[in-house]
């Protein structure tokens, strides 16, 4: 920095002099990035050394040293100040006591977060070989003012103690890193990521460099100061818009963190920011093989010479596939290969290495990369049975396909993929990416593939059922177009092209149908079988159906959810294998409903019952333990007005999750009385703890039918607690109506944020809307609920449409006011 880059003030070692400059500086429209980094690191080091010359007069055997991240000279807006007052241990130790203060004492005056130690080296190396935090930080030492020498003579002793105990401290370190990445989660993947402590942040890179400097082993470079640079200049822009030291980029800054950084949106910026991370994380992976390969190298390798009479022990080469081979417990290419003649090796290599469970060396993949021909079109028949291999190897094809990944292998053989890499999904329900969703569902697919009759149509289709989030609109609808054009290209003939796109299609269709619609409408049973088309479809469709929601995350799968996914699959396939679904009858009430349904009748007030369902275990689940759906709660009602929402409502005042719901009209025996009753037949299920009594439940509905338990005020106590997002506002509930769902009633379906007594509300406003409601297939997806509501008018028929339309708008309204 020239004295033309800092005002005059600043070269005064007073704080307002710093600290007015400092302020320029990071106001500075026109520098950014590394450039302001360095500049507020030297303007730093010239205050501080200023600050040490003033108050060190006449002080021997004394330095300043900068370590950590402002050793390396990266200071962010709102970094830490990491110093060291090193001292010979010859001087007076109270004068070196003083010194410290009148260094301190400035920094914390103007606010700035400080880390500071006073040592002698001796102490300093003591320290160091107690604590690897404290020794990687004296790596980046960097000298700021007073006795050069002793700053030097640290540095020196310290790199070399550093390499003198890498066979020991590495492996500490490598522990390190994968217990906080247990903690923290992986960078590239989550949401709101600690830009310094998940995987793939910065202090993975930092360990990096410390390995490096070991001389042990070294990172991959390509890209890797690329991607730390990139973090930084999010961190900073992070710092400056919130004021802040922080390094979590929480949902509700990422808007303007992207603004500072000029990039189009907070997408923009996370997709970015996964780059980076993945960048990081696979130089850590292939690093820290490299340690451990030689460290085992190490430890072996005096015993074999001993056992050879000295001679050179000659590595092992075991065969895995043409031109793939084993080597030191890596998958490397055979020395007679040649990926400039082979376009099918770097398939068959992926494919070997997954097969076998050893990571695909790095200078393998480089070496295909930089050299192997592009595969014609349509793949040859080779090529396509080593992806399926691949896809069909289960959780090894993970690290198998980062590192084609990695060196941009992957967008070469499938030139779509690039549209969905690092490509984030702002949902609660997704824990992956789209392209680490889509391998990860490959995954969960290999594990189903004796389901199925066509296992490579489920493995590809795994591969591509989301490719078309890359693209706008209806990612199922691009899907499509996308599933045709990649599996023409990798050599399927036409029939399986129609399959494949198909299954992408509609690969919501049965998770969706199950959980939304009516399955004893013979309607929804048609339509379903109509888009499928034939059983084999089906088949694959249901498996697809499985591994999506597998792959997706805890809350979209389930036994509930797999049971009723289940049930629509058994009944479509008997109708495209030609049976006729007929219109269901009424259902004749059991015994225990009609039993509930008089004494309703007879006490003019509601009664309950609930029941406990299971489902039986799975064949390959040991513990032989069911697995709860739910519990059935039955409630008789005479017929009256507000049935639904008094029932919701009470349902959430005690927390209760309903996951379906049924109403219907039951009349009662001529010889009990004229008239009829309300029968509720719901599945529920409890939030947190146990099920409420039925007495409890039953007291309180009978409040809510007579108006005496205020549901809104108890709902709203509850809604002013829920936790929310700081400054994240939920996007606007969205109902329509699902034209030609049903013959017999109309069903309109809600989208809407998850939240106490919601199906409270939305009985409500159905209920001002003077329609009758038949069922209700409710689904709860993270924060998100779809729910869809079969209702007729007062006559039992159907809404006509501008009717329907308006008892949607009515609702979407309500939900939203």
């Amino acid at each position: 920095m020239t004295s033309t880059d800092v005002p005059k003030d600043a070269e005064d070692s007073g704080p307002s002099g710093y600290a007015a400059a400092r302020l320029r500086l990071l106001t500075e429209g026109a520098r950014s990035g590394p450039p302001r980094r360095a500049a507020l690191a030297e303007l730093t080091d010239d205050w501080l050394t200023g600050l040490f010359t003033a108050a060190a007069e006449g002080l021997k055997g004394v330095s300043l040293v900068a370590v950590g991240g402002y050793g390396r000279g990266e200071l962010s807006p709102r970094s830490d100040l990491d110093l060291v007052l090193l001292y010979d241990g010859g001087g007076d130790s109270k004068a070196v006591a003083a010194l410290a203060d009148r260094l301190w004492y400035p920094v914390w005056d103007l606010g700035l977060a400080l880390d500071h130690s006073v040592r002698t080296p001796s102490e300093a190396r003591r320290t160091a070989a107690e604590d690897l935090k404290v020794q990687l930080g004296l790596l980046d030492a960097r000298h700021l003012a007073g006795d050069l020498g002793l700053t030097a003579g640290l540095r020196t002793a310290v790199l070399a103690d550093w390499r003198n105990q890498a066979p020991k401290r590495l492996p500490e370190l490598q522990e390190l890193c994968a217990e906080r990445a247990e903690r923290q989660g992986e960078l590239q993947y989550l949401l709101e990521p600690d830009l310094k402590e998940a995987r793939g942040g910065l202090r993975d890179a930092t360990a990096l460099r410390a390995v490096a400097a070991s001389w042990l082993a070294d990172a991959p470079r390509e890209g890797l100061a690329d991607a730390r640079r990139s973090l930084l200049d999010v961190r900073d822009a992070l710092h400056l818009t919130t004021g802040r030291a922080t390094d979590r980029l929480a949902l509700q800054e990422q808007d303007q963190v992207a603004a500072e950084l000029g990039l189009l949106d907070a997408d923009t910026l996370l997709r970015q920011v996964y780059e980076a991370a993945r960048v990081i994380s696979y130089a850590s992976d292939v690093t820290w093989r490299e340690v451990g390969r030689v460290l085992r190298s190490r430890a072996v390798r005096p015993r074999l010479r001993a056992m050879l009479g000295g001679s050179k022990p000659v590595t092992e080469r075991s065969p895995l596939a043409e031109g793939v081979v084993e080597q030191d417990g890596e998958v490397v290419l055979a020395r007679a290969a040649r990926p400039e003649r082979d376009p099918v090796l770097p398939l068959r290599a992926a494919a070997a290495a997954a097969q076998s469970g050893l990571p695909l060396s790095l200078h393998a993949v480089r070496r295909m990369a930089a050299t192997a021909r592009p595969l014609p079109a349509p793949w040859p028949a080779e090529a396509r049975e080593q992806l399926v291999t691949l896809l069909g190897s289960g959780r090894p094809t993970v690290e198998v396909w980062e590192a084609l990944e990695a060196e941009g292998l992957i967008t070469r053989l499938l030139p779509d993929w690039e549209r969905v890499r690092c490509r984030p999904q702002r949902n609660a329900v997704h824990i992956w990416t789209v392209d680490r969703h889509l391998i990860e569902t490959a995954v969960r697919a290999s594990e189903l593939t004796r389901r199925v009759s066509r296992p490579d149509l489920l493995l590809v289709s795994a591969l591509l059922h989301d490719i078309g989030k890359g693209w706008p609109g209806d990612h199922s609808v691009a899907g499509e177009i996308i599933a045709k054009d990649v599996a023409a290209r990798i050599g399927f003939d036409r029939a399986d092209v129609g399959v494949l796109s198909t299954l992408v299609r509609h690969h919501l269709l049965l998770i969706e149908t199950a959980t939304r619609r009516d399955l004893d409408d013979p309607a929804t049973v048609r339509s379903v079988a109509q888009a499928v088309g034939t059983q084999g479809t089906l088949e694959l469709l249901h498996a697809l159906t499985e591994a999506d929601a597998m792959a997706t995350g805890p809350a979209a799968w389930s036994s509930w959810r797999g049971s009723l996914v289940a049930d629509l699959v058994k009944r479509v396939s008997a109708v495209l294998a030609g049976d006729t679904p007929e219109e269901p009858e009424p259902a004749a009430p059991t015994a225990e409903q009609e039993r509930l349904a008089i004494e309703a009748f007879r006490t003019r007030g509601p009664v309950l019952a609930l029941r406990a369902q299971a489902e039986p275990p799975a064949e390959e689940e040991p513990s032989g333990e069911p697995e709860p759906l739910g519990v059935e709660l039955l409630i008789a009602v005479p017929d009256q007005p507000g049935v639904l929402p008094a029932v919701a409502g009470v349902l959430a005042v005690h927390r209760l999750t309903v996951r379906t719901a049924e109403l219907r009209t039951l009349s009662l025996p001529d010889d009990v009385d004229d008239g009829s009753v309300l029968l509720l037949d719901w599945r529920v299920a409890a939030e947190y703890g146990s099920l409420p009594q039925a007495a409890r439940l039953r007291a309180d509905l009978v409040r809510a039918l007579d108006g005496s338990l205020d549901v809104t005020g108890r709902l709203a106590e509850r809604d002013a607690a829920y936790p929310r997002r700081r400054g994240w506002i939920a996007p606007p509930a969205r109902v329509t109506v699902a034209s030609a769902a049903s013959r017999h009633a109309t069903v309109i379906e809600v989208r809407a944020q998850d939240a106490p007594g919601l199906l409270f509300r939305i009985g409500q406003a159905l209920e001002d809307a003077r329609v009758r409601v038949r069922s209700a297939h409710v689904s709860t997806l993270g924060a998100n609920a779809v729910d869809a509501f079969y209702v007729t008018g007062t006559d039992g028929s159907p809404l006509p449409g501008d009717e329907a339309a308006t008892v949607a708008r009515k609702l979407e309204e309500a939900l939203q006011g």
